[in-house]
């Protein structure tokens, strides 16, 4: 068998070439791009007319099913994504109707983690607040809780994930179907930096991230699960509103630092949120306060109680502040968070105080949800 390594881009593309659509291949029509090769990994997108959108998913599965016969070729990651061509043209694209009308990304095909009993997101308005620090480690303080827990990460520009759960690798299939999620600390977890060297660039736009995502739940193996938290990327924009419109999310936790201006993007994710119907749990706290490992001395570098007077503001629960600290910062960075590396420390007993009082939010919308679904009558 040829080495992983050794697979090419150029192999990849000259294979695609006996995926037709209409009288002409998907190559020779500029439909392929995004095209990333690592270790044998394949990442690519197929891009179609919003006018043809979820119908051409036959053309999206024979692309998989070419790319993962080669020789090297570990997993195929084939994502289906729609965009309006310059001026307004569309391919001709022979036995599809064109009739309707969609944005973005085509719909899902299947439903998304089926398996799945909750799924969480935590979301910020802006970057640089430490959600994805937040996210692993409530990930794991849920799982203190005796559930077993999912991490999804949702950040393809920029995946932390890995680094921080320890995993190193890359996900097999065991039904040469699916891939199945790495796991670390007793966690399965997805990312994009499972399948792209974290030194590689994602450069793709908005549809085909969000087509991207939506395959990491469909076509991965998660199994049964309590719930899956799912690290949001930072801020508003259409990725984000489209995972919020098309993943059925239990609801949402949001992440801020103290400060005006952070507070201020963290309302605009509260609202976004809001809008698509999607119950927001409360709001976090991080960075809140430091306090000096030599003398003690409290110092609120990033003022301190701000997130706890917007929740009151815009009637949104407080679920707890978090320090700003040298070993929640290392623990995660090593692989090793807090939670897991000192369970009985002040900083893990503050996750798994949030992370509880989140569970018992979840559980209640879902009740919620189920009771206030139809009953059939036999």
């Amino acid at each position: 068998m040829t080495q992983v390594s050794q697979v090419s881009e150029d192999q990849i593309l000259n294979a695609l070439k006996s995926v037709m659509d209409g009288d002409s291949d998907i190559v020779s029509k500029g439909m392929v791009q995004g095209l990333q090769v690592q270790d044998g990994h394949v990442v690519m997108a197929v891009v179609v007319p919003p006018s043809v959108g979820a119908k051409a998913e036959p053309i999206r599965k024979e692309a998989e099913k070419v790319v993962h016969g080669l020789d090297g070729v570990l997993s195929a990651t084939v994502v289906l994504t729609a965009e309006n061509e310059p001026g307004g043209h569309n391919h001709d694209h022979a036995g599809h109707d064109h009739s309707g009308h969609s944005h973005g990304a085509p719909a899902a095909e299947g439903p998304l983690l089926p398996g799945v009993k909750s799924i969480i997101a935590v979301a910020s308005g802006k970057g640089g607040v430490g959600k994805s620090t937040t996210a692993v480690n409530l990930a794991l303080a849920l799982q203190s809780l005796g559930l077993k827990v999912g991490l999804l990460d949702a950040d393809i520009y920029g995946p932390s994930q890995p680094r921080m759960l320890g995993i190193s690798g890359e996900p097999q299939s065991s039904d040469g179907q699916t891939l199945d999620p790495m796991e670390g600390h007793g966690i399965k977890c997805m990312s994009m930096g499972f399948l792209v060297d974290e030194e590689t660039p994602i450069i793709w736009r908005g549809p085909m991230v969000q087509t991207a995502l939506v395959q990491m739940m469909r076509d991965i193996n998660w199994g049964t699960l309590d719930v899956v938290v799912v690290d949001m990327p930072p801020g508003t924009g259409d990725v984000q509103l489209t995972m919020a419109q098309q993943v059925p999310l239990t609801g949402a936790v949001i992440v801020s630092t103290p400060q005006d201006m952070a507070l201020l993007d963290a309302r605009k994710g509260l609202n976004m949120f809001r809008q698509v119907d999607v119950p927001v749990l409360g709001i976090i706290e991080n960075m809140s306060y430091f306090s000096c490992p030599h003398c003690g001395e409290r110092s609120d570098i990033f003022s301190h109680g701000g997130a706890k007077k917007e929740a009151e503001t815009v009637g949104m629960e407080f679920l707890g502040e978090i320090p700003l600290d040298m070993q929640i910062r290392e623990t995660s960075d090593g692989g090793n968070p807090v939670v897991i590396s000192d369970p009985d420390g002040a900083h893990a007993v503050a996750y798994k105080t949030i992370a509880k009082r989140i569970w018992e939010k979840t559980e209640a919308a879902l009740q919620a949800k189920a009771a206030s679904a139809p009953r059939i009558l036999q």
